[in-house]
């Protein structure tokens, strides 16, 4: 397993543990390039969350960027999270379902 493919992995397990839900876009010739590698939904308010993962010191790309800035334009939350981030995620979807744990 890649080590993207490992916190893309902890990430399905920290989304599943809050019930929320996620799809995961393939980036295909179909599909729009630079979409986050998660989508969400996150309850009970429905909030939109884009999360791109990335392994290391990676970087997200000018696509990606521009994809994560206009999610947070048009009123989403969007965040890039590695193996360092993980609190980091379960803090940002605490505080989207009104939690303060």
């Amino acid at each position: 397993m890649t080590p993207e493919a490992k916190v893309k992995t902890k990430i399905r397990e920290i989304l599943k543990a809050h019930g929320v839900y996620y799809a995961m876009p393939i980036g295909t010739g179909y599909g729009s390039s630079g979409v986050p590698d998660f989508l969400c939904c996150v309850p009970p308010h429905g909030r939109f969350l884009g999360i791109e993962a990335k392994a290391g010191n990676g970087v997200t790309t000018m696509l990606q960027d521009k994809n994560l800035a206009a999610i947070q334009t048009n009123g989403g939350y969007s965040v890039v999270i590695n193996e360092h981030g993980y609190a980091l995620l379960d803090g940002i979807i605490n505080d989207l379902k009104g939690k303060h744990e």
